[in-house]
């Protein structure tokens, strides 16, 4: 059985090609019921070649919208693939909304912290470690509790693209495991901190 979910996105959709790579492995027991677009993008037009209902909603969407559009899917979860807008998150779906960022969160988030800006940023701290975090969105950019972190060194002479591609490949390995422990629900809260339990069997909240 397989529990549909919506992606949002704005860009290329990458993470949302392996997140549909890794459904049809059987790797994540989910259906991509939907794709919101926050503008016309490649992202949007492989969710269409690979048959999936696509929306364009342009703006940062209010929390009613983002609600409607999950019932009309009829789905319980959210993913953000690349997505460049602010989501209002409705009381229904807190902590359903997850989101994959690529940097070691609280550092390198924000407004406008998104593709290669953060490496960028990354290597002129001089930071020796980098990776990427999923996290539970709240009503602000990048803030909501982490879930999961991915972690990869800074080599020397890395560049921006170079860094980027390091980055991505963990997210391409750590974004489907967190999307199925919210499937499955294994996602647990308690105020600002959010973890995965991983106890076989464990009871769902």
């Amino acid at each position: 059985m397989t529990t549909p979910i919506v992606v949002f996105l704005s860009g290329a959709g990458r993470t949302l090609a392996n997140l549909l790579d890794r459904i049809d492995a059987g790797e994540v027991p989910a259906r991509v019921a939907m794709v919101v677009a926050s503008r016309r993008c490649p992202g949007a037009d492989l969710a269409r070649r690979r048959g999936v209902e696509t929306r364009i909603v342009p703006g940062d969407p209010p929390a009613g919208v983002v609600d409607d559009l999950a019932r009309a899917a009829g789905a319980e979860c959210v993913a953000l693939a690349g997505y460049l807008r602010l989501l209002g998150v409705p009381g229904r779906l807190r902590g359903r909304v997850v989101n994959i960022h690529p940097a070691l969160l609280p550092s390198f988030g924000g407004r406008g912290m998104f593709g290669l800006r953060v490496h960028r940023a990354v290597l002129d701290a001089g930071c020796k470690v980098s990776g990427c975090t999923a996290h539970l969105c709240d009503d602000r950019y990048d803030t909501g509790p982490i879930l999961a972190q991915a972690c990869c060194p800074v080599e020397p002479g890395d560049t921006p693209e170079s860094l980027a591609a390091r980055v991505f490949a963990l997210e391409q390995e750590l974004y489907p495991r967190v999307i199925t422990a919210m499937i499955e629900g294994r996602v647990r809260t308690e105020g600002a901190r959010a973890w995965i339990d991983d106890r076989a069997g464990a009871p769902a909240p």
